[in-house]
């Protein structure tokens, strides 16, 4: 009889990638298993029956020159700190057995080699070969990622799709994200991120050793999605030309920037900014299996000498003035990935800071984190990794100057404006959720309790300011402001003396992109009022759309309100930088409750125009598991006020909520519409 031999070793795919929940990546050349958990090979048999008491198996498990050897024994108990492979000897199968294999939690992220070999009575050897991708596992309580709540693992592992916040706190923008990490090669791809890191050309084996530690893979992965030191995914640029690359603000998901970064040779993709950067970050670590949220910090502090205060300087009649190494960004975007941090002690586990924007070095590379949230709100700056950095990004003051010709004419200092919302999508909602108190310790009125100390360097102008003691104003947005209505706004100027005044009213607007200082005056309004002993008085004003069109999108304003007193002199100012919520597509679908995969549907996209002149544009329609690639449609002329409606077919390759998302670029202006509708598919 013709002895024992392998012919052929199935993964059982779908069995497998069900019993892991990665169904996601059946697109995938190789099987996606999840460490800490077994998953089954069948073998097909030639020859004679397997037969246990004289034939055995063995595994040899690789990922690159490292290996692990381990026999095939009959024992289903198993170590979670060891490899293991085994047959349950109660299904056992003489012609296709089945060979479980169990990889321990703490096993590294990586793309794995094994090599099955039988071993016969008179010292025969076959084997077959295959291969495995092995992610971390957020349903293993052993696993340093495990996170204990199911809809959580849903929104910060499963989801390929989600939503990051932008404008300003009082009025928030919802800008979805496609992060793309179930499309064709896009889990190679990440893989392949790991491989061309510094640390791997370095060295590959303690690379791969140190795969196993989302600590390590957070450092790496946030280095590695900025290109200042290494083959990294995004070239990153805030100036306004954007002619050799595409403008950061045209990116709708990350898989269109992971294929053209791999199909380049790892060329970085131009260009990122912050939510960008964020947004390919999050790909990669729900990828690779480690929870992922995008985390917005509105007014968000770069403090470049460390002494927790920001100065911003402005005019005597209200412009705002680049005179500072120090900045405040209206919004800055990172993410935090969920994870045991077992090398800081005890009560610092659960969400970590990771920032993958280019800001400053952290151990000589740019990147930034994992910075414990616990420690953020508690300024434990001597801890690793980066935590004074983010304790400034959220807890700096702000001190406001009115300068002339050199000179200080008045200061004011605002300790809430810093990280004033820290926010992120709320599970399993298009909402958003407020973090703030995550971060930081909020000063109720009646309390004593001070968010953070600040100090103030002896050179800082500041020393040679005085507040203002006869004046005080403030200026109120009267709702959040709308695309095609009036800029509505209150001024209300305070006389606190017992004498009266003539006070000189300056107002200006500025557009100003979140990180930048604003550009010329588009707006500014003067004049003179009286001020009678203790009097205070309200003005009304408003900046009419035909003023702010071009401010519409993506920029903000920075409004400014100064007030002289004629007599003596002093200067006092308020501000408010605000944005103009851009219209939005509206997305409608047919026939929600009925949407299964492999049929197809119709939506239909429906845009009114709210300018008071005609636009044109492109509409881009996309979805990761609605649609392959991307529908782009040619937007004719549309006068104002008028309205479009597009049909658009989609069909679905996957179960679970997925999201349509829609973008007009106007043509005649640079601004971008969009809108999104989350898509349930079911179950056939």
């Amino acid at each position: 009889m013709e002895d024992l031999r392998i012919q052929n070793v199935n993964l059982e795919k779908f069995e497998n990638l069900r019993a892991h929940r990665t169904e996601g990546f059946f697109s995938s050349k190789a099987l996606v298993v999840r460490r800490g958990a077994p998953f089954r090979l069948s073998l097909q048999l030639g020859g004679r029956p397997f037969n246990p008491n004289i034939d055995y198996l063995k595994i040899k498990i690789m990922l690159g020159h490292l290996y692990v050897t381990i026999p095939v024994t009959y024992s289903t108990k198993v170590s979670t700190s060891n490899w293991k492979a085994y047959i349950d000897p109660r299904s056992l199968n003489v012609q296709r057995p089945s060979v479980f294999i169990f990889s321990p939690a703490t096993a590294s992220v990586g793309s794995y080699k094994f090599e099955l070999c039988v071993y016969t009575q008179n010292a025969q050897k076959k084997c077959a070969y295959g291969k495995f991708i092995l992610l971390c596992n957020p349903w293993c309580r052993e696993d340093t990622v495990y996170i204990p709540f199911e809809d959580q693992r849903e929104e910060y592992v499963q989801s390929d799709s989600g939503l990051l916040f932008i404008g300003t706190p009082r009025n928030l923008v919802s800008r979805p994200w496609s992060f793309d990490q179930y499309e064709s090669g896009i889990l190679e791809t990440c893989l392949n991120l790991l491989q061309v890191s510094p640390q791997h050309q370095k060295n590959k084996r303690l690379d791969y050793l140190n795969r196993g530690n989302p600590i390590y893979i957070g450092r790496l992965v946030s280095a590695m999605i900025n290109s200042e030191d290494d083959r990294g995914v995004l070239k990153g640029n805030w100036s306004d030309d954007f002619s050799q690359g595409v403008n950061p603000s045209l990116w709708t998901g990350s898989g269109d920037i992971l294929r053209q970064w791999a199909q380049s040779g790892f060329s970085p993709v131009k260009y990122g900014q912050c939510w960008v950067f964020a947004g390919v970050m999050c790909t990669v670590m729900r990828a690779f299996g480690i929870p992922c949220r995008i985390v917005t910090n509105f007014n968000s502090a770069h403090d470049t000498n460390g002494n927790l205060v920001i100065e911003e300087y402005y005019s005597e009649t209200g412009q705002k003035l680049h005179h500072s190494r120090d900045s405040i960004w209206n919004y800055h975007i990172w993410v935090e990935c969920w994870m045991t941090r077992r090398d800081l002690g005890y009560g610092l586990d659960g969400w970590q800071v990771l920032d993958s924007t280019p800001q400053e070095r952290s151990g000589g590379v740019f990147c930034c984190g994992p910075a414990p949230v616990k420690a953020v709100k508690d300024r434990r700056i001597d801890l690793n990794y980066d935590i004074p950095f983010v304790y400034a990004e959220v807890n700096a003051d702000v001190r406001t100057i009115i300068v002339s010709d050199g000179r200080v004419l008045g200061y004011s200092t605002d300790t809430e404006r810093v990280g004033s919302l820290i926010c992120t999508k709320a599970v399993g909602s298009p909402r958003h959720q407020n973090i703030t108190r995550d971060y930081k310790y909020i000063r109720s009125p009646t309390s004593s309790l001070t968010s953070r100390s600040s100090t103030m360097s002896e050179e800082s102008t500041l020393s040679r300011a005085r507040p203002s003691k006869g004046l005080v104003v403030l200026m109120t947005l009267d709702k959040a402001p709308v695309a095609g209505e009036p800029v509505s706004f209150t001024v209300k100027a305070i006389n606190k003396q017992s004498v009266a005044k003539m006070v000189k009213v300056h107002l200006n607007a500025q557009a100003k992109e979140y990180n930048n200082s604003p550009s010329d005056t588009f707006w500014e309004s003067h004049g003179v009022i009286q001020l009678a002993p203790m009097e205070v008085k309200v003005i009304q004003q408003q900046i009419n759309p035909a003023q702010y069109e071009d401010a519409v999108g993506d920029n903000l304003i920075n409004l400014a309100v100064v007030l002289e007193d004629v007599n003596s002199q002093e200067r006092v100012l308020a501000s408010e930088e605000f944005n103009i919520a851009s219209p939005q597509l509206t997305i409608e679908v047919a026939n929600e409750d009925s949407i299964v995969p492999n049929k197809e549907q119709t939506a239909t996209v429906i845009f009114t125009n709210p300018f008071s002149y005609p636009v044109s544009g492109l509409l881009t329609v996309a979805g990761a598991g609605l649609i392959q690639g991307k529908a782009h449609f040619r937007m004719s002329p549309l006068r104002p006020g008028g309205k479009v409606e597009q049909d658009i077919t989609f069909t679905p390759t996957m179960v679970g909520t997925k999201m349509l998302q829609a973008d007009l670029s106007l043509a005649n202006i640079s601004s971008t519409i969009r809108g999104f509708k989350m898509v349930h598919v079911n179950r056939a």
